[in-house]
């Protein structure tokens, strides 16, 4: 069966870094994240060409079979994994380099607050896992794990991990960085009834020196 280079290169991608796949068959037939990626290729010609509708069109046909939404403008690079795929949201002017794998739940989108290029930039070989959200017109390096349910709101380092809402860089190159100490971590809610009862220590005094002074 004669198959194009990049529909090879995104067949490969996903029984390299899946290992619940088992033939090449079964990942045509079956995933719905390559039955995605290859529709959004589809699309993204037509968008190219000025042919908007349709390349919607084909958009939105593809979001009803598989739960997946890719605008047709988005960039995407060969080897792209996008494993389960459900939920899965990718902006218009998102761009996406080659061997990434993203998650079910995930949004490529954008704040609200710009115009023209309004949605991320993903390196090569990023990860993005379940229901991380990754806003705006940002950069993420090469090499970059984005942990699941982090909120990305800021340009992320290559060979970075961020995790957290909003999402922060806890290692870089293998080395972690300003690690967490859930031990040692101040208590707010400590902190502030310390606050209050040194409140109540000045205004206790406060009213003694009144009434000293009204008894007199």
């Amino acid at each position: 069966m004669f198959r194009s280079k990049k529909l090879q290169q995104d067949i490969d991608a996903i029984r390299e870094r899946d290992p619940a796949a088992r033939s090449d068959f079964e990942v045509i037939a079956l995933y719905q994240g390559l039955k995605a990626v290859r529709s959004h290729r589809k699309a993204h010609w037509f968008y190219k060409h000025n042919m908007l509708f349709l390349a919607r069109w084909i958009s939105q046909r593809n979001r009803k079979k598989t739960g997946i939404e890719i605008h047709p403008g988005a960039k995407i690079g060969k080897g792209l994994l996008i494993d389960h795929g459900m939920g899965v949201v990718i902006g218009e002017t998102t761009e996406i380099g080659d061997n990434c794998t993203i998650y079910q739940g995930v949004t490529l989108g954008g704040t609200g607050k710009d115009k023209g290029k309004r949605h991320p930039t993903l390196g090569n070989n990023v990860l993005v896992g379940a229901g991380a959200k990754v806003l705006g017109p940002i950069k993420i390096g090469d090499n970059v794990k984005i942990a699941a349910n982090a909120v990305v709101l800021q340009e992320v380092p290559p060979n970075s991990t961020a995790v957290g809402v909003p999402a922060r860089v806890v290692k870089r190159d293998g080395v972690k960085v300003d690690p967490l100490d859930h031990i040692h971590i101040p208590d707010p809610v400590a902190m502030e009834l310390c606050r209050l009862d040194a409140q109540i220590e000045i205004l206790k005094k406060q009213i003694l020196k009144i009434k000293n002074n009204i008894d007199d």
